[in-house]
């Protein structure tokens, strides 16, 4: 366990070197703005933690706690288009810890979808994400309004690439951008990540990838060999300590999902503008992966993120 200082200055200090080493320099006409590149990228993840109920809350804690580190703090709104500003280097910056902990090395990936509702699907009107937003069906949420999160973990449980689109959104269309890109990589849409170093590599997925044909696709296109039980009602049926054995290894990005709703507050996200939802998605699969490397520097458990900071 560590105390909310020390947190915070490693954290600092990973972003600041990730930001002055991996990325380019920044130039721009006018002033500088109040806080640099690497002061965004550090309070952008540290305030997703779960202890803060939401966006407001913690900027009245580091208004009242954190302006001795930061006494250029600007208010919230400014604060806001700094991180709306950044989200591609803290997509960048996530993404580095999956390097740092040989993530590429990893035999397999496990893929899988969640909901991230925005807003109640039964509220009358469009809301703030029209056209970007919709109404989807998720067996933990039932029926929602948001979107359609996927996300890549290895089997210690780091995320190794990430993103999303409307809730509608099937798993077979999703996971085909997500292998694509990895494939041949967009600047634009950084936060996919690359694939394991081997030539070809196993996703395990669940039955909503299922597909022969986009199974084939995936392997002879992206050198991605997809492994899911095949749906009801099919010939081929898979034996039950098959399942078993599947299930257990599908189990680790149940439980990154788990902290990235619970622990991160992904759950009661409520964003006005796209890509401060982007921005804060990245900001909180870096707060995951940060923890899992501080947790290897501590040789604590790599998921045990309840009881890292003393807050």
């Amino acid at each position: 366990m560590v105390d909310v200082d020390t947190f915070l200055t490693a954290l600092y200090v990973m972003a600041d070197d990730f930001c002055s080493t991996q990325l380019p320099k920044q130039t721009h006409p006018g002033p500088d703005a109040s806080l640099s590149r690497s002061e965004v990228v550090a309070l952008a993840c540290f305030g997703q933690w779960g202890v803060f109920p939401n966006e407001s809350a913690f900027y009245r804690y580091a208004e009242t706690h954190l302006r001795p580190f930061f006494p250029t703090l600007p208010d919230r709104s400014q604060f806001n288009r700094l991180e709306r500003d950044h989200h591609d280097a803290i997509a960048l910056f996530s993404l580095r810890f999956a390097e740092l902990l040989n993530a590429g090395k990893s035999p397999f990936e496990v893929l899988d979808g969640t909901g991230a509702p925005v807003r109640h699907c039964k509220r009358r009107g469009e809301g703030w994400l029209a056209g970007q937003a919709d109404i989807g069906w998720s067996n933990r949420l039932g029926w929602y309004e948001g979107f359609h999160v996927l996300v890549a973990v290895n089997p210690e449980g780091v995320i190794t690439g990430f993103g999303f689109a409307p809730a509608s959104t099937k798993d077979q269309p999703l996971a085909e951008s997500f292998l694509a890109l990895r494939r041949q990589p967009n600047p634009r849409l950084v936060s996919v990540g690359e694939p394991p170093k081997e030539a070809y590599y196993y996703t395990l997925a669940d039955k909503g990838f299922e597909g022969r044909r986009h199974h084939q696709h995936w392997e002879e296109t992206y050198g991605a060999k997809v492994i899911c039980p095949p749906k009801r009602g099919e010939r081929r049926r898979w034996s039950r300590p098959l399942r078993r054995w599947h299930a257990s290894l599908r189990q680790i990005v149940e439980t990154v999902n788990d902290k990235l709703h619970n622990v991160f507050r992904l759950g009661r996200e409520r964003p006005h503008d796209l890509t401060g939802f982007q921005a804060r998605l990245a900001a909180k699969v870096a707060l995951h992966n940060f923890c899992i490397w501080l947790n290897q520097q501590l040789g604590r458990p790599l998921l045990a993120f309840a009881d890292l900071v003393a807050w």
